[in-house]
């Protein structure tokens, strides 16, 4: 009797959904989130001093408080340092290893209106959705350059790119990742359950901003303008016995450092509820698109390390991830300082390496190396270049 890959995840999964079912819970971040105040905790951040940070750096084990002192203004000086400790731990944790992996657009279709992204509804481009036989050639693609790891990327049309097309794509394609990961819209519990019996690993889902007004403000139309179905889309996934869940905000639509804060709150708060899921933080920032939204509040390179550095700071087994929105020279140097995961030669539109190049892109892409190129960048710089974590028996 053969014993796949699958028989394992669902196996495992029904253990998590056990465990994570008997952990004590307020039901959903919302109560934790509700007891916090954007503006008090903005002013604490700022109020942190030198004294703060160099007790944070200090600790052997740092809490959400030292994570402000390292956020705040007055961390910067200790940038060097925080950048060092950072690289220390996550090679004492990670070894020398880069996993990569690679978005696949499968949809720009979108019933929401979102000021920041090309997809939005509001915007007049050609939708289109990857049939069956486009999903495969771009697979091809995908396959010819290495890749195991696939994220799953579409716009949040429940009607056109609901559960069962997803469904549909991951059973697709399966039998040619170890890996599959989903951004997608958020969901209820039983269609995540439902997508881990068909090989569902991952979810990303990022809150985009944590303060309630300006949230509302860049998603006026749609069911994303219901702020808290997404916040609680996280504890959705931990019960449903995802096996990794993916946090972030998008730096730009307000202080990086308070929306830093709470993803930091958000991600301890899962680890202590579903504490047999995994977690990683990306690091989005605003980025041009179709419909130009600036930046409310400029994230700079430094700023970018130095959240970056903390997060490290604050939990050494986090898995840290970084796209390919960031330019060539910022990704060469802060892959040394934490990060673990590297996205490369992405496509942002609908069947944009084979099927149709020339759509229109979610966001534009600062770093455009081939696969190839960014492989060697890492192996130059000492490291192992993963492109599977586990293997499959089949």
């Amino acid at each position: 009797m053969s014993f796949t890959k699958i028989d394992m995840l669902k196996s495992r999964i029904s253990l998590e959904k056990k465990a994570n079912s008997q952990q004590p819970t307020a039901n959903n971040f919302k109560a934790t989130f509700d007891q916090y105040n954007w503006n008090q905790i903005t002013s604490e951040i700022y109020a942190k001093t030198a004294a703060d940070v160099e007790r944070a750096l200090a600790n052997n084990k740092r809490d959400i408080e030292d994570f402000k002192a390292l956020i705040s203004p007055a961390a910067r000086p200790y940038l060097e340092q925080m950048a060092q400790l950072s690289s220390q731990l996550t090679k004492k944790r990670f070894g020398n290893t880069m996993q990569m992996y690679v978005p696949m657009y499968l949809s720009n279709e979108c019933q929401n209106i979102c000021t920041y992204c090309g997809f939005s509804m509001t915007n007049k481009i050609a939708r289109r959705t990857l049939t069956d036989a486009e999903i495969l050639k771009e697979v091809e693609f995908l396959k010819a350059k290495g890749y195991d790891h696939i994220l799953l990327v579409t716009g949040e049309a429940n009607k056109t790119v609901g559960v069962s097309y997803i469904k549909h794509a991951i059973e697709l394609i399966q039998q040619h990742f170890s890996n599959i990961t989903i951004e997608v819209q958020p969901l209820d519990q039983p269609d995540y359950e439902t997508l881990v019996d068909s090989g569902l690993y991952a979810v990303l889902v990022y809150q985009e901003t944590y303060h309630i007004d300006e949230y509302k403000k860049h998603h006026p139309k749609g069911k994303k303008s219901n702020f808290y179905y997404r916040l609680e889309t996280p504890d959705r996934l931990g019960k449903a016995g995802v096996h990794k869940i993916g946090l972030g905000a998008l730096f730009g639509l307000e202080d990086w450092r308070t929306d830093s804060f709470f993803t930091a709150l958000h991600l301890k708060y899962l680890q202590r509820i579903y504490w047999k899921t995994k977690y990683s933080i990306s690091f989005p920032r605003l980025r041009p698109h179709s419909g130009g939204l600036e930046p409310k509040v400029e994230m700079t390179d430094p700023d970018l390390v130095q959240a970056i550095c903390a997060f490290r700071l604050l939990d050494e087994d986090v898995e840290l991830s970084m796209s390919t929105r960031e330019s060539e020279v910022f990704r060469n140097n802060v892959v040394k300082l934490g990060i673990t995961s590297i996205s490369a030669e992405s496509k942002t539109n609908p069947g944009g390496y084979v099927v149709e190049p020339q759509s229109l892109e979610q966001f534009e892409i600062s770093d455009e190396r081939p696969t190839e190129e960014i492989a060697d960048m890492l192996k130059n710089q000492g490291f192992e270049v993963v492109w599977k974590d586990w293997e499959s028996f089949r």
